[in-house]
C-alpha cells in the first residue's frame, strides 16, 4: 500500500498564519499537523508517501524533507492549482501505480489513529473505504448514507436535508478501481474534480463501497478556534519532562514539558503545557493547555489555553487567553496591563496593548 497526503490547500479560513505558512504546518503542542499525518500512515506500515503541495511547496519540504527521519520515502507532486481531490489522484497516477492507496488530506487530526480502519480495508478490500464520524451537523460536509453492513448506498456533497449523520472526514482508502471513477467524471460547479464523485460513480456502477466509522477524536485545524480547541486535546494526553531548567524560585502543577534549553525563571507553570527548547519564561504565570514554541520569551505575563509560536515574545500581558501568536511576533504593553485579552496575530508582528 501506498499514500497520498494531501497539501497543497491555501487555507483561507486560517488567516493571518496561512498567509505566511502552509496550512498544514501550523503546530499543535509544538508539532506541525502534517507530522502527525505521516506518523499515523507510518503507522499502518506504509513506507512510500506521495505529498501533493501547491504554491508552498518550498516550505513544505523544507520543514518535512525527504521522510528520511521518519523512515519514509516521500515524493512530491505539484499540483499547479486546486482542481479537486479527484484531480490530486489523477496527477499522482504514475507515482500510485496500481497499488492500494491511502488518501488523507493534510490539516486533519486523528489522534487516534487509523489502524482500525486499515484493517477493515485490508480484510474486505473493497473499490473504495471511505472513513466517516458523526456530525452534529452534517450540512457542511459530504455525507454517507449506509446500509445495514456497513456498505456506502449514497453520498451527498453538502445536503440541505442529510439523510445520515456521518460525515467524511478527510481519509480515504482505494484500490486501483478509482482510477476509472476519476476519468468518468466531469467538474463540478465550482470547477473542481470532487473525489465523493468519483466514489458516488463507484457506487452507481455496483463496486463494492464501504464505510468505517472513526470514533476517536477528530478535528479539521481550518481556524483558529480548531487549532486552539485540538491543542487542548493533544496536550491533555501529555506526560511530564523536564530537560530544561526550573529556578527554585518556579513552581510546576501538573504535566509540564520543559524542552531542553529552555528555562522557567520565578514563574508558576500549570500543565498540561509544552515549553519548547531555547525559551525563557520569567516572572510569568502559564496556564493549563498552553503551547509555547521554540526560543520564545514570555516576561512578567499571564496567559493561558493559548498558543505561542516559535520565536514570539509576549511581555507585561497579565490576561492572554484563548490567544494564538505568530512566529516571531511581539505582544507588549504601554505599561502594565492586566485586563483579559484575546489576540490573534500573525507572524512577524508587532503589538502593543493600551494599559
Amino acid at each position: 500500500m501506498k499514500a497520498l497526503v494531501l497539501a497543497g490547500g491555501s487555507g483561507t479560513r486560517l488567516r493571518p498564519f496561512s498567509y505566511s505558512m502552509p496550512k498544514q504546518l501550523i503546530p499543535i503542542a509544538n508539532t506541525p499537523v502534517l507530522e502527525y499525518v505521516l506518523r499515523n500512515i507510518l503507522d499502518l506500515g506504509v513506507r512510500e508517501i506521495g505529498v501533493v503541495v501547491g504554491d508552498r511547496a518550498p516550505e513544505i519540504q523544507g520543514t518535512i524533507g525527504d521522510g528520511s527521519r521518519f523512515g519514509a520515502r516521500l515524493t512530491y507532486i505539484r499540483q499547479e492549482a486546486p482542481l479537486g481531490l479527484a484531480h490530486t489522484v489523477a496527477i499522482a497516477r504514475d507515482f500510485l501505480g496500481d497499488d492500494d492507496f491511502v488518501m488523507y488530506l493534510g490539516d486533519n487530526m486523528l489522534p487516534e489513529g487509523i489502524t482500525q480502519v486499515a484493517e477493515e480495508f485490508a480484510a474486505h478490500r473493497p473499490a473504495a473505504h471511505v472513513v466517516v464520524h458523526k456530525v452534529a451537523d452534517p450540512r457542511a460536509f459530504g455525507v454517507a448514507e449506509l446500509g445495514p453492513g456497513g456498505e456506502v448506498l449514497r453520498l451527498v456533497e453538502k445536503p440541505e436535508q442529510p439523510r445520515s449523520d456521518l460525515a467524511l472526514i478527510g481519509v480515504y482508502f482505494f484500490t486501483a478501481a478509482i482510477h476509472e471513477a476519476v476519468r468518468a467524471i466531469e467538474p463540478s460547479a465550482r470547477g473542481e474534480l470532487e473525489i465523493t464523485d468519483a466514489v458516488q460513480w463507484l457506487v452507481a456502477a455496483g463496486a463494492d463501497v464501504r464505510a468505517g466509522r472513526y470514533e476517536g477524536y477528530w478535528k479539521d485545524t481550518g481556524n483558529v478556534e480548531d487549532v486552539l480547541e485540538c491543542n487542548q486535546h493533544v496536550l491533555s494526553g501529555l506526560r511530564h519532562s523536564v530537560a530544561g531548567e526550573v529556578d527554585g524560585a518556579s513552581e510546576l502543577a501538573g504535566p509540564v514539558v520543559v524542552e531542553a534549553g529552555a528555562r522557567i525563571v520565578r514563574s508558576r507553570v500549570e500543565g498540561p503545557v509544552i515549553i519548547g527548547a531555547g525559551t525563557v519564561v520569567e516572572d510569568s504565570h502559564i496556564g493549563p493547555h498552553t503551547s509555547v514554541g521554540r526560543a520564545c520569551a514570555i516576561t512578567g505575563s499571564r496567559l493561558g489555553y493559548s498558543i505561542a509560536l516559535d520565536g514570539a515574545s509576549v511581555t507585561g500581558v497579565q490576561g492572554l487567553r484563548s490567544s494564538v501568536i505568530g512566529r516571531s511576533a511581539s505582544v507588549g504593553t504601554t505599561g502594565q496591563s492586566t485586563d483579559p485579552y484575546r489576540l490573534v496575530v500573525g507572524d512577524h508582528t508587532r503589538v502593543e496593548v493600551a494599559a
